[in-house]
């Protein structure tokens, strides 16, 4: 390419959080920055939005927690975000006797206690549970600090954790060992599992190491492995990155469907637009960079097809339900993560179950309730009547399951078995406490993984854009140009990927884009 032919320094395919996060970065480092994004808004899959029109709810569409942004990102970009903790981190009642479950308290280890011992009665599993998680303490010490520096190699982490059993039973063997052996009860192994199987199809001893890997990202997040509530929703947070690029000087162009991508840098839009960077960041997943690239005959072998493995549904309460177990009030119960039909059993025999085609029953699923942490994404009036959002995300679930079959049924078949799932464990059907539209339609939606795909090019509705890596290099591994020390990579010098698809991508996280701005500046001569 002739040098006069580029328009900017780096041209960005995509415009997610990954991406607002490095326009940001070289924006701030006086690189000229154009995002192209197809939709015509910016945020991609961490956006807020109003689903039934009239009423005041801006619920956090698809993601809806945060633990893997690093302050150093919000500290550089000058975020103006607020994350608050939950007092409660779970609570899980007992598929087999639902009016009794354990909660998770971390203000009052009695009645952490108390709870274990009346569900599971066994009366130290509450310990064995808090001694796991201080086990894993030393992992998200030692990892998530050097997860936006060059990534480091695995034999120095190991050290630095410094319990060598513990690494090789987290990164060598399937999770369901060391679950067996640090918990007793299959309740308190499934509630722990749960953190490997968020997006990810696995079982507890899948041979593949998926559920592991994706159980680390959660263990590590923050250095202290808590997820928090954004306060005014997801959207706020890609609103706030949108606003720091921007201000840096990023040029942000939405409506830009872009369909091709040479290695040269040139990008060109359907509208018959051309922009030619010295660096072009990738914010889509590989099997659409694939087709980029082959548009202009530079694409290599196929990527393996990502699968998405989930379901999401959005409600919108006029009141919290009553639960079956009268011991625990509905504001605890749904103020941190709420676990049903999530046994390590269970799970697995989900994963069986869909494996071979079928949509699990139960379906398992966890349920979060943003407005008890943050009531501001609900108006005045849905505040002032006690109203709540609650989300559910079904678990084992992958794409597989609705390929193929026509979109509408495919959501009605998800939401009756999510209905389901959370009926089972209520004092009354969610549907008699379900807001309605002006129109008397409930105020409930589904998100399938062919939603995702529709929508937001996310490939098999995986929101990792592919299986998670190990946030570290193999002592072998060739570390010789900036792309590979920061885990950014492609087949192609000049084109690096700044999103989920980049090594220590993945979640709500800008890493990916922050490391592939990293990367940029190296080759551009900072």
């Amino acid at each position: 390419m002739v040098e006069a032919a580029r328009t900017h320094d780096v041209v960005i395919v995509g415009g997610g959080h990954n991406a607002l996060v490095a326009a940001a970065y070289l924006a701030q480092a006086g690189k000229t920055v154009a995002v192209l994004e197809r939709l015509a808004h910016f945020g991609g899959a961490a956006v807020s939005e109003q689903p039934w029109a009239d009423i005041e709810a801006r619920l956090s569409r698809y993601s809806y927690l945060v633990s893997l942004l690093p302050a150093r990102i919000v500290d550089d970009l000058g975020l103006r975000i607020t994350l608050r903790r939950r007092r409660y981190s779970s609570y899980t009642p007992d598929p087999a006797r639902p009016e009794r479950g354990i909660l998770i308290d971390t203000a009052d280890a009695a009645v952490t206690a108390e709870s274990f011992t009346r569900t599971t009665g066994d009366a130290t599993e509450a310990q064995r549970f808090a001694a796991f998680g201080a086990r894993l303490n030393p992992l998200a010490r030692a990892i998530f600090p050097t997860v936006t520096e060059p990534l480091a190699r695995a034999s120095e982490l190991r050290a630095r954790v410094g319990d060598d059993a513990l690494w090789e039973a987290v990164t060598a063997a399937p999770l369901g060992a060391l679950l067996r052996e640090s918990l007793h009860t299959d309740l308190g192994r499934g509630i722990a599992l749960t953190d490997g199987l968020i997006g990810t199809f696995a079982a507890s001893d899948d041979a593949s190491l998926r559920q592991n890997r994706c159980f680390l990202y959660h263990v590590i997040g923050g250095g202290t492995g808590d997820w928090d509530v954004p306060v005014g929703g997801m959207g706020h947070v890609s609103a706030e990155l949108e606003r720091a690029a921007r201000a840096a000087g990023a040029q942000l162009i939405p409506g830009a469907r872009v369909t091709s991508v040479a290695p040269d840098g040139e990008v060109r839009t359907a509208d018959g637009r051309s922009f030619c960077g010295r660096i072009v960041l990738s914010g889509v997943g590989p099997a659409v960079l694939h087709e980029l690239l082959e548009a202009t005959g530079a694409a290599s072998a196929v990527p393996r097809r990502p699968e998405g493995a989930q379901v999401k549904v959005n409600m919108l309460l006029r009141r919290l339900p009553r639960l079956r177990d009268t011991a625990v009030a509905p504001a605890a119960a749904f103020a941190g993560t709420f676990h049903i039909n999530e046994t390590l059993t269970q799970l697995d025999a989900a994963h069986a179950a869909a494996s071979a085609g079928r949509l699990p029953e139960p379906l398992p699923a966890e349920i979060y309730c943003h407005s008890l942490t943050d009531p501001t994404i609900l108006g005045p009036e849905l505040r002032a009547s006690g109203s709540h959002t609650l989300t559910l995300f079904g678990l084992q679930v992958p794409h597989r399951v609705i390929a193929g079959v026509d979109p509408d049924r495919a959501r009605a078949d998800l939401l009756s078995a999510a209905q389901a799932t959370l009926d089972s464990v209520l004092a009354e059907p969610i549907t008699d406490v379900l807001h309605e539209t002006a129109d008397g339609a409930p105020c409930i939606e589904a998100r399938t993984t062919g939603d995702l795909e529709t929508s937001l090019a996310m490939t098999g509705g995986d929101i990792f854009h592919g299986d998670l890596s190990w946030p570290w290099a193999d002592d072998d591994e060739p570390l010789d140009s900036p792309a590979h020390r920061w885990g950014v990579a492609t087949d192609h010098a000049h084109v690096l990927w700044c999103g989920s698809a980049a090594r220590r991508g993945g979640a709500v996280s800008g890493i990916g884009g922050h490391n592939a701005a990293m990367a940029a500046l190296e080759l551009l001569g900072r």
